[in-house]
Order: C-alpha cells, then sequence, then structure tokens
C-alpha cells in the first residue's frame, strides 16, 4: 500500500547555510501561521544555545500541508560534532534536501551528512540556497555539488539530482535560475514529486523506532519515532525491545506533528512521525512493537567519540559560592542523565570518585555540554580536551581532521606555516573570489587551540570548519602553546596598580575588581615559563600621594576567554573552573611550592 497523503523529508547542510531560515519560510507561506501573529525568525532554533550561537544543535520535527499532502520536514544540526543527531533522524525520513550555499558551495560538514544520507539510500534534492547573494556562483557550485556526489560513490540513479535555486531569505524558489518567481511553490512542487512515497502494510504488527526523546513537566518522558509498518492506536498495550529484554507498557497519549504544535491524535499509520507518551524509561533506539508479534528493529549506529575530558567536582578556594549543583553526586547524576539523549556521548569513572572522564564527537559537542550544564547551575572544573587514540593491526593510530580554511592571499602563508607545525597535509588548494580556499588532513589534537591562533594570525578574517576524516598513524609531538602564564600568588580583589605593572610582562586575562586565588591564571607571559606575579598589590599611602590617584591608571584592554577560547588555551597541568557566572582559568597545583605553601 503506498501513502501518497504524506512524504518524510530531512534537511541537512553544513553550518549557516540557511536551512532553518528555509524552514522558516516553508511554515509561513504553508498557512502554519495567522495572517497576524508575530512570528520570531530560526522558529526552530528554540534552545537559548541555539539562537545565541545561530546554529542548529538538537533535531526538531515539524510539518507543512501543501495541496492535501502533509510533509513532515526535520530539521538537522550542521555541525559534525552533532553527527548522532543527523544518524538517527535519517532513520525517519525517505528522502533528504541538500542545501548548499550559492557562494561557499560545498564544505566539510556537507559532505558529512550527504554521506550519512546515501549511506541509507535516500532520495536527495540539491538546493541552491542564498541565490541573491551578490557573489554568487550558481554554475560553479552546482558543479562542485555534483563532483561530491561522485567522490562519495552515489549511486548512478541519484547523480542525476533535482536541483532547485532558492533565496530562504526572499521566500522565493525556481527550478531555473532564469525564471520568476515570487514564492516556495516550486520547491514544494519538486518535494511532492521526488520524495519517495511511504510503502507498507497497515494490516502487518506495527513497530516503531524510538529516534529522539522528548520530556514535557506534565506528561513526562516522550518518544519521537516513525512508524515503520502496521497501525497504532492510542491506549494500546505494546512491547518494548532492546536487543537483551523485553517489557510490557501502554501508550497513555499518541500525538503527530502540525506545523510546531504536537496534536493528539487516536491512531497512526506506517509512514506517520509520532510521540508516544507514557513509556517511562524508554531510551532512544529500542523498538516499540505489538506485543502479540514483536519483532525488534535494527539499532542505530553512532560514530565512536573522539576527544575525551575529564569533569571534576570544583576544589578551588572559590568553590560552591556561585553554583546551585556543587557534589560529586550533582555531577554524576547530571551526566549519566545526558547519557539517555546524546548518544555519541560516553562517559567513564575515573580512580577518584569526583571525577568523569566524559568523551564526545569534539570539541563543540563537550562544550556545548559544558554551557548547558553551567546554565543549569552546575559548578565543576574541566581538564584540556584529549584526543582518544585506538591501536589498529598493532600499529597506534589517532583521529585525522579533514580542515577547510578560507583566508584572504596575504594570509596563505602564515597560515600554511602554523599548519605545517601541527602535521597537517594541504590536500587541495581552490582560489574563491578574493580568497583562498585550503583544504587539509590534520591530526585532530593539532586542532585543539589552533581556533584563537587562527584567528589572531589572520586578524578575524579567516574562516576554518572541520569534519572527521578517519584514523591514522600516530604523526608525532605537535607543538602546543609557547608562552607561559602569569599566576596570582596571592588571594584577594585585582588592583589597577599591580595590574599596571604587570602589562610589560604580557597580556592580562583579569580588570580591576576582580576576585581571585592563589594558583588562579591571569595572564599570559611573553616569555615560554609560567611567572607567578601578585596581581592584588596596593600602592603605599603617604602623605603626597592618596589611594585616589589609581583612578588616571589607564590600561590596556585584557583578553576575556569564551568557553571553547578557555579549553583551547589551557595546558595540561591547568584546569578550567566553570560556574554559573564565571570561568576562571586556574593551575591544577594551586601552591607555588606544593611542600612550603
Amino acid at each position: 500500500m503506498l501513502r501518497k497523503d504524506i512524504r518524510n523529508v530531512a534537511i541537512i547542510a553544513h553550518v549557516d547555510h540557511g536551512k532553518t531560515t528555509l524552514v522558516d519560510a516553508m511554515l509561513k507561506q504553508s498557512g502554519v501561521f495567522r495572517a497576524n501573529e508575530v512570528v520570531a525568525e530560526r522558529i526552530l532554533d528554540s534552545n537559548d544555545l541555539e539562537r545565541e550561537r545561530g546554529i542548529t544543535i538538537l533535531s526538531k520535527n515539524t510539518s507543512i500541508f501543501y495541496k492535501g499532502v502533509k510533509i513532515n520536514i526535520v530539521d538537522t544540526p550542521g555541525h559534525a560534532d552533532f553527527g548522532a543527531e543527523v544518524e538517527r533522524i535519517l532513520n525517519m525520513v525517505d528522502g533528504v534536501l541538500l542545501l548548499v550555499d550559492a557562494f561557499e558551495g560545498p564544505m566539510p560538514q556537507t559532505k558529512y551528512v550527504l554521506r550519512k544520507a546515501l549511506e541509507q539510500n535516500l532520495k536527495p534534492i540539491v538546493v541552491i540556497n542564498k541565490i541573491d547573494r551578490p557573489d554568487q556562483r550558481v554554475d560553479e557550485v552546482l558543479d562542485e555539488v555534483l563532483e561530491l556526489f561522485i567522490d562519495l560513490d552515489a549511486p548512478e540513479p541519484f547523480l542525476d539530482f533535482p536541483v532547485v535555486y532558492t533565496s530562504a531569505k526572499q521566500g522565493i524558489a525556481k527550478l531555473s535560475m532564469d525564471e520568476n518567481s515570487s514564492n516556495l511553490a516550486p520547491l514544494f512542487e519538486t518535494l511532492i514529486k521526488e520524495i519517495p512515497i511511504p510503502d507498507g502494510d497497515v494490516e502487518a504488527p506495527f513497530q516503531v523506532l524510538v529516534t529522539t526523546l522528548d520530556h514535557d513537566e506534565y506528561i513526562g518522558r516522550i518518544a519521537i519515532g516513525r512508524v515503520m509498518r502496521g497501525k497504532i492506536t492510542n491506549k494500546q498495550n505494546v512491547l518494548v525491545l532492546n536487543g537483551y529484554e523485553e517489557r510490557k507498557a501502554k501508550i497513555s497519549k499518541l500525538f503527530t506533528y502540525e506545523g510546531l504544535k504536537r496534536v493528539e491524535i487516536q491512531e497512526a499509520m506506517f509512514g506517520d512521525i509520532i510521540a508516544i507518551c507514557g513509556i517511562d524509561e524508554i531510551k532512544i533506539g529500542e523498538t516499540i512493537a505489538d506485543p502479540n508479534e514483536p519483532e525488534m528493529l535494527p539499532g542505530i549506529y553512532i560514530d565512536e567519540p573522539t576527544v575525551s575530558m575529564i569533569f571534576s567536582v570544583n576544589n578551588s578556594p572559590f568553590a560552591g559560592q556561585e553554583g546551585e549543583f556543587v557534589t560529586s553526586r550533582h555531577l554524576s547524576e547530571r551526566l549519566f542523565k545526558e547519557l539517555q539523549t546524546n548518544l555519541s556521548l560516553r562517559v567513564n569513572p575515573t580512580e577518584s570518585t569526583d571525577s568523569f572522564e566524559v568523551c564526545g564527537r569534539g570539541e563543540l559537542h563537550l562544550s556545548i555540554l559544558i554551557e548547558t550544564m553551567r546554565r543549569e547551575g552546575y559548578e565543576f572544573q574541566v581538564e584540556r580536551p584529549k584526543v582518544i587514540n585506538k591501536v589498529i593491526n598493532g600499529e597506534k593510530c589517532e583521529p585525522m581532521e579533514f580542515l577547510t580554511v578560507d583566508v584572504p592571499k596575504e594570509y596563505m602563508g602564515t597560515v600554511m606555516d602554523l599548519l605545517g607545525r601541527r602535521k597537517a597535509e594541504l590536500t587541495n588548494m581552490i582560489e574563491l573570489a578574493g580568497y583562498i580556499r585550503l583544504e587539509f588532513i590534520v591530526p585532530a589534537r593539532g586542532l585543539i587551540g589552533f581556533r584563537s591562533t587562527f584567528l589572531t594570525s589572520t586578524k578575524g578574517t579567516g574562516i576554518m570548519h572541520h569534519v572527521f576524516h578517519g584514523y591514522a598513524p600516530y604523526k608525532g609531538d605537535v607543538l602546543q602553546r609557547q608562552n607561559g602564564v602569569l599566576v596570582s600568588m596571592e588571594t584577594g580583589q585585582v588592583t589597577s596598580y599591580a595590574l599596571s605593572n604587570l602589562e610589560d610582562r604580557g597580556v592580562l586575562f583579569v580588570v580591576p575588581g576582580t576576585e581571585v586565588y592563589k594558583g588562579m591564571i591571569v595572564g599570559e607571559n611573553s616569555k615560554e615559563v609560567d611567572l607567578w606575579v601578585n596581581p592584588c598589590k596596593k600602592k603605599h599611602l603617604t602623605n603626597i600621594r592618596s589611594a585616589t590617584s589609581d583612578e588616571a591608571i589607564r590600561l590596556n584592554t585584557p583578553r576575556i576567554f569564551s568557553l571553547e577560547q578557555a579549553l583551547e588555551y589551557i595546558n595540561d597541568d591547568e584546569l578550567v573552573e566553570i560556574t554559573p557566572k564565571s570561568i576562571r582559568l586556574r593551575k591544577k597545583i594551586l601552591n607555588r611550592n606544593p611542600r612550603t605553601g
């Protein structure tokens, strides 16, 4: 039986190529909102971090109706660090919209997500977006997309992919650049025509693969997935399968998606994307099946983590002053709770009960978790990220990244020199309008701490993206941070007088009035060694000079670290202390001389 009334499609793209903006336009033009309704931009980026960073972190489900056909749309993350989200979502759809920027063309993450789609034999529609850019190069980008399909060994029928040209910002789509268009109708028509129609047996025993989880404070845990076959009804008894146990459950509520809302329904059939309530302790990858004829669906394979960090209870002199959750029990419960929905994360115990090894897909993957936790009120400390090596055929191998760098021509030599020291191998060079695009294969550990150096060296004009490439034999030692740091030898409040005397020593990380403690890092030394300093030193009062004379001191602008910059900056003997209010850099051993203090 064919279900001609439904299509399931995922939108996949590189970061910032406009997929969330395109979904916005599709929702608005399909009549999801009232004419007078005030709608925010990037509707699907509901998470605060997503809105701040302009990236999609969590997949989102929505649907639109066009000419009597329901189109279920899933907006997926564009960053490879959230690849687990992408892999899960592709289990729910029959085709993909591959969105590519009309100037930038295919980027590392484009290749990553397209490979995942082709592995699952999903029909692609190529969407060239941002055709309104004055520097668009549509024809060249289309050729590059075709080359990408060939490089990924796409099946021959997929090489003749349909193409739609869009400006998500203007809300227009066309089938050729010569057409005039005022809406997205050509995109909707192409979707209905090209995306495969769900095919199944409505009389067969039902199966639902749990692809993602949600939570509602009133109805509890919600399992989201696609009905693979058969028909499922509300209040029905079901069996949950996971390969090592079976457990009985009953559906309390059944929902589907209409626009951005979950709408309660009484039954759903194969092809529908649904949300199920009432099954406690349900996990991603489990099968919800007919209790009379239970059959398990294949689980979800997720790429292994490549980066690890040690999360520990905060033990600094300021511990417990700013956070609500500060104990090892709090930290442990939060990390293991994250495992339920964050499939590519691993949490391992260490020799210390106060520390946990957390493994993820990359620095961004882990830093998003850290930022989420600090906003929830957690206080803890983390060590420098480390890559996870493997032994393959008896040889030590390390994770490699495919790195794409866009820089003005004058900085090309500088960037190549910086990456050469990090054991990077140049694989391709492309000249764009005023820019050079360099492609490298580089050890993942060579990129830890590289972004801030790269931005400084290119005066903020360079753009870099990277994606996991595979494992290769260990490349040897990679140069770490060359400069030492300025470490406080006192606990107290930073003074302008002390900082004015320290400016000649290097770059400062603190401002007057900052509370510091012994062992906290307050700046970067201009030399290679660490230097212990007193940032709290006050001017001695005399009958000639007054304390208010500090007001005349003019200090250089300090370097204030974001979370990612702090994680990249520290060395192996240093930590980042994280609280809801502060990000501090410190030495692991706070005393200058552990024996004497």
